[in-house]
């Protein structure tokens, strides 16, 4: 596959696409001339992103949803095929974090993360893979592509994540399934899962978004949950790596047909050791051994009377 193979034309379906991962893939994908539909919860921010990639010389479709909801996901796919036809990409981007212990998050926190995390992957799989099978059946030069954000937390699991990891690691496994199941119907059709470790990308702001139904209005944050706040704000806002580098990693996946896409493939290292845990049936090793300083400050400050 050439490294032109998403160029002119073609069609990119992008969630989350006002900031972070999606803003700057679909900067890349506007650049080659491509279609973009770019969804996102923020509407000012997902204004701000359509005005650019006009500017870019792209043709887009700015959709305003909450990925959550399975009919605003199903509306987008009527507007995208009655705009631009099948998409020749979907990055199922959208996502949201939250920390804490696991037993501390509430009802509400398990429904929005769950919602954004794992549902709004899902229907965006529900609704676009039939629409790109059905565009490989007809035309034998149709290649799509469907890459999902899941994260490094969803091949480890980092303490104080709780509802963050279970939403990561279930995007990590339905993109597994999709792979192998595309791959008894179709040659045309692939699947890609993305894992960034911590990026600059304003999911420590994840807030900022939550609906009004899913907030803990009563609910002062624990105290873990405001040292989980402060840790990954710190560990997101002081990475080396950008959302561009990682948004041209996606690309570069794409083009490569490779399915895990990696901004910190030191990182696997971890990944390692947790599946010789499973495999030798060790009890789970500290996933913070390789940063002791961090673990050291995590318990000191869990403990603190």
């Amino acid at each position: 596959m050439s490294d032109t193979h998403l160029g002119r034309g073609d069609t990119a379906v992008i969630t989350g696409a006002g900031s972070g991962f999606g803003l700057e893939l679909a900067r890349l994908c506007a650049q080659r001339g491509m279609n973009i539909v770019a969804a996102d919860v923020q509407a000012d921010a997902l204004a701000r992103a359509e005005k650019e990639l006009q500017s870019l010389g792209a043709q887009v479709l700015a959709v305003r949803l909450d990925v959550s909801q399975a009919a605003e996901v199903e509306a987008m796919g009527r507007a995208t095929v009655e705009r631009f036809g099948a998409p020749h990409l979907v990055f199922n981007n959208a996502g949201v974090g939250a920390g804490g212990l696991i037993w501390e998050h509430t009802l509400r926190d398990w429904e929005w993360v769950i919602g954004v995390n794992v549902m709004g992957v899902a229907h965006g799989v529900r609704v676009f893979t039939p629409l790109m099978l059905e565009a490989a059946e007809k035309d034998s030069s149709y290649e799509g592509h469907i890459v999902n954000t899941a994260s490094m937390a969803g091949l480890v699991n980092p303490p104080n994540m709780g509802v963050y990891n279970v939403s990561k690691h279930a995007v990590v496994a339905l993109s597994e399934t999709l792979y192998q199941d595309l791959s008894l119907v179709s040659d045309q059709v692939h699947a890609h899962v993305l894992c960034p470790f911590f990026v600059a990308t304003g999911i420590h702001q994840s807030e900022r978004n939550r609906p009004e139904g899913l907030s803990n209005p009563a609910a002062k944050p624990t105290r873990s949950q405001l040292i989980a706040q402060a840790m990954t704000q710190k560990a997101v806002t002081s990475g080396k790596v950008t959302a561009a580098m990682v948004a041209q990693y996606v690309l570069d996946a794409v083009r490569d047909d490779r399915f895990y896409i990696y901004s910190h493939p030191k990182a696997l290292g971890s990944v390692q050791i947790r599946m010789e845990d499973v495999l030798q049936q060790r009890n789970p090793s500290d996933p913070l051994r390789d940063a002791p300083d961090m673990g050291k400050q995590l318990r000191d400050a869990l403990r603190a009377k």
